[in-house]
């Protein structure tokens, strides 16, 4: 997996996977032949909260974190982020729940390691 997935679940970034390709031409993965040690979260901004459809704001915020992502679209702000193995996991869980609970955004796993259900 060369870049960061938005819309498959329980992969990421640098894992190595097998995959199909649908009839119109989409790679969907099968299995993970092996594993980066990466996560994959996403985030999307609460349109009403402080940071407004801003992913840059997000981006800011996170920044700590070392996360490379990328924004789906100006139309729906929705973040898919890299989380490196080696990143602070405890540190970033609490953030990620922190703005939820303040309605600053939703977040979302899409693939977590067994470090990042532990931390």
């Amino acid at each position: 997996m060369r870049n960061t997935p938005f819309l498959q679940d329980g992969v990421a970034e640098g894992d190595v996977i097998q995959f199909q390709t649908d009839s119109n031409g989409v790679h969907w993965s099968v299995q993970r032949v092996s594993a980066s040690g990466n996560c994959t979260i996403r985030v999307l901004a609460n349109p009403d909260g402080p940071l407004g459809r801003d992913p840059s704001a997000v981006h800011e915020r996170l920044s700590a974190f070392g996360l490379g992502g990328e924004v789906f679209s100006n139309e729906s702000p929705l973040i898919a982020f890299t989380v490196p193995a080696d990143a602070n996991l405890a540190g970033l869980k609490a953030l990620l729940t922190q703005g939820e609970e303040a309605d600053v955004w939703y977040y979302e796993v899409g693939c977590g390691t067994d470090e990042w259900w532990g931390a």
